[in-house]
């Protein structure tokens, strides 16, 4: 079964930090370009960072910039977003999907993992 599968959500107080974690299995990431999206209640999705297949070649939504990074170990078929200085408008779940950043088409989303910043 080829799925992606996100952890390290929780809850957190502003100015902390998480390290989100997208596993994939069934199949190798190492052809894929990993995007990080995140959806609030009551808001439409948005991209948060996208990570190319060699790991060269990132980006960032300006709202997190700074604060966010991604990076990929395909060794362990995992990418990962550090989130530092967390805000609660971070607040959301946030999703991985496998696909490519530069055309925006995904073809393998996970189920998101809860992300709460709050005191």
């Amino acid at each position: 079964q080829l799925q992606l599968v996100e952890s390290g959500g929780g809850l957190v107080q502003p100015g902390g930090s998480l390290r989100l974690s997208c596993a994939a299995s069934g199949f190798t990431l190492d052809y894929y370009a990993i995007g990080w999206f995140r959806q609030a209640p009551g808001k439409e999705r948005e991209g948060v960072s996208c990570i190319s297949s060699s790991g060269g070649s990132t980006n960032y939504a300006d709202s997190v910039k700074g604060r966010f990074t991604i990076s990929r170990d395909n060794a362990k078929n995992t990418v990962y977003l550090q989130m530092n200085s967390l805000k609660p408008e971070d607040t959301a779940v946030y999703y991985c999907a496998a696909g490519s950043c530069r055309t925006a088409v995904y073809d393998y989303w996970g189920q998101g993992t809860q992300v709460t910043v709050s005191s």
